[in-house]
Order: structure tokens, then C-alpha cells, then sequence
């Protein structure tokens, strides 16, 4: 850890290195240095990222901006470069680091504590987009191709069910029939995108709680984190992976499935910080945001039920049906929003222009 840590341009030398925070893909650590400066020293996955250079040049352009728009510094993470001039460095292993400056009196929530900070990440997840509105999109590298185009989901998930590998099918033919069901519906935000109905913006498309910093003291949003899936994409992504996670009334692995669903009051508090957070959103845009958080939520139950048709492969399980019962959360989700439909669009009426 010293020996890449002293490979960047730290006020001090290092004399502590402590595991931080509870991410799943990137291990993150916290290092103090003797002029009491601390800092974030974070890998970053190759298996999850292809390439991380473009990936990296995403978040040192992306941070740029914020940073200038922000009038707080905290506001926006801040990259170390190396002394060579670079923001990440590769180890003997061939695997990848980068440094953070530390956001001071911030405090991270792995679930919100109340509608207030459910709240609050809203308008972080909001001013994000703000801020980046004039960024220019063709420039940003697609770290994870597709990620959001729900039919190529669906000719994945075809190809792992006509295989089969672990003969898991048969077994699972109620959620197999569920997806299939709205699988013509689920290319909606895709064809809209292909045709420019909506236009791109740049997306943080990891929009959940624990990737906001917020002030310590007060409780409101300072900044957000993990931009590695920062991309070219449309704001019902961001918006509908918020709603996904955060306002479903139970853990994403649930088993007793009657404590799922979709709070609606939480649903109409995200819509209160992120909406007019963004500023300039379309009219298209807004409509299409209940149709983000259903097929968002579709799109990732359909993730897991493919990966454990795979064998689980792709999401770490710690149970042998996990993925199975991920599905199964996100199934319930979905049918609960479709039974609220009708509610959710009023909420979203109450944005339209007019």
C-alpha cells in the first residue's frame, strides 16, 4: 500500500492505511499522512471494468466540471495525480489504483434513516445532473457497454435459458413467464433513446443512497461518489434505479416477499428533490420517469434471475438461490408499481410545464 501510495502527489507521508467503507466492487482504503492530511486509495476492478484509463479519463473530465461549478469544495470528489502527471497508477499484479482527496465532516448512509435523506440524495443525484448539463456527451467512455439497454438484457437472459447450464429452468418457470410477459414493453426508454425522443445527458447510473456524500452537521448533500458507471445515457435511468433501491420497503434480497413494496410517499419525496434539482428537464423527460423506475427495476430482476440461471457468476451470492430470491424482490417490486401506476403518474403531473 506504501509503495503505491507515495506513487501520488500526497501532502505527507503516509503513516497510516486502513480498510474504509463497504463497497463490493472497489476496495477502498483511508490514508492519514504525517501533516494530518487524509486521503481515499481505492482500486479499481478490471473484471468489472474493461478500461479503466477511459474509465478514469471519465471521472478526472467529469470532476473537473463539478468542481468548477461547485461553490463548496466538498462538493465534488477531488483526483491526486501521480508525480508523473497521471490520476491512477497500475501495481506489480497489473491492477489498477487511484487517490481521492478525503471530503471532510461528510457522512455516508448505507440506507436512509429518513425520508429526509432519501430526500437529500435526490437533490445530490439531481444537481449532478445540473451541473454536467452542457458537458459534452460523445466524449465520455461507455465503461460498461449496454448497460441499460433492456433488450440486449433480454437477448442475454434468451441465451443463458436456451442453454441452461445449470438446469435451473424448469424450476423457475413463474418468473421465467413474468419477464417474458413485458419483454416488448421493456425496449421502450431504449427505442426512445435510438430515435432522440429523449435526449442524453450524462448519467450517474448507480443512483443509490450510499453513493452521496452528506454534511455531517446538517445532513444535506454535499457531493456524489462511485462515478466508475458515469456514461452517456437518459435521466429515467438515474431517477428509476433511485426509486428501485431506495423506495422499496425491503432489502433487495428479501425473502418474505409481503414486506415488499413500493412506497409511494417515498417515491413522490425522491420526485420533490431530483426533478426540480435537474432544472430543464423536457416534458418527455418527466413523463417517462415512472417508466424509469419500472424498467429499471425489471431490467435488474431480469440480471438476476439470468445469473442464477448462469450458475451465479456475476452478482456474489451468499445463499445458493440469493440471486433467486433478488428476482423475486424485484418482481414484486414491479408488480406492486404497476398495480400504483396510475398514482405514480399523478405524482409525476405535478412537474409537467403548465
Amino acid at each position: 500500500m506504501e509503495e503505491i501510495a507515495l506513487q501520488f502527489a500526497l501532502d505527507g507521508s503516509p503513516i497510516s492505511c486502513r480498510i474504509f467503507g463497504e463497497g463490493h466492487v472497489n476496495r477502498t482504503y483511508r490514508i492519514v499522512t504525517d501533516h494530518g492530511k487524509h486521503y481515499i486509495l481505492q482500486h479499481v476492478s478490471g473484471t468489472a471494468f474493461h478500461d479503466v484509463p477511459g474509465l478514469m479519463e471519465n471521472v478526472a473530465r467529469v470532476t473537473e466540471v463539478l468542481a468548477r461549478n461547485s461553490a463548496d469544495p466538498r462538493e465534488s470528489l477531488r483526483l491526486i495525480s501521480t508525480y508523473d502527471g497521471v490520476n491512477w497508477v497500475r501495481d506489480r499484479e497489473g491492477e489498477y489504483w487511484r487517490v481521492y482527496e478525503f471530503v471532510e465532516d461528510s457522512l455516508c448512509l448505507q440506507a436512509a434513516e429518513s425520508p429526509a435523506d432519501f430526500y437529500e440524495s435526490a437533490v445530490a443525484f439531481g444537481r449532478f445532473q445540473h451541473m454536467l448539463r452542457d458537458f459534452p456527451i460523445d466524449t465520455l467512455h461507455e465503461t460498461i457497454p449496454n448497460f441499460h439497454n433492456t433488450p440486449d438484457r433480454f437477448r442475454i437472459f434468451h441465451e443463458t435459458l436456451a442453454a441452461d447450464p445449470c438446469g435451473r429452468a424448469a424450476d423457475v418457470k413463474r418468473e421465467i413467464d413474468f419477464f417474458l410477459a413485458r419483454e416488448e414493453e421493456s425496449g421502450a426508454l431504449q427505442a426512445m433513446r435510438e430515435s432522440g425522443e429523449l435526449p442524453l445527458r450524462v448519467t450517474h447510473n448507480d443512483t443509490k443512497l450510499n453513493n452521496v456524500l452528506l454534511d455531517a452537521a446538517t445532513r444535506k448533500a454535499l457531493c456524489v461518489i462511485d462515478l466508475d458507471t458515469v456514461m452517456p445515457g437518459l435521466v429515467a435511468y438515474d431517477f428509476g434505479d433511485a426509486i428501485r433501491f431506495g423506495a422499496s420497503t425491503g432489502a433487495e434480497d428479501e425473502k418474505d416477499l409481503s414486506k415488499i413494496e413500493m412506497d409511494l410517499s417515498l417515491f413522490a419525496t425522491f420526485a420533490d428533490g431530483f426533478i426540480p434539482a435537474c432544472g430543464g428537464l423536457t416534458p418527455r423527460e418527466i413523463e417517462t420517469l415512472p417508466l424509469g423506475a419500472k424498467l429499471m427495476t425489471l431490467e435488474c430482476g431480469l440480471r438476476f434471475l439470468t445469473d442464477y440461471l448462469d450458475g451465479d457468476h456475476y452478482f456474489g451470492i451468499a445463499r445458493p438461490e440469493h440471486n433467486l430470491d433478488r428476482a423475486r424482490t424485484q418482481i414484486k417490486l414491479v408488480e406492486d408499481m404497476e398495480a400504483k401506476w396510475d398514482a405514480m403518474q399523478a405524482v409525476i403531473q405535478n412537474y409537467m410545464p403548465g
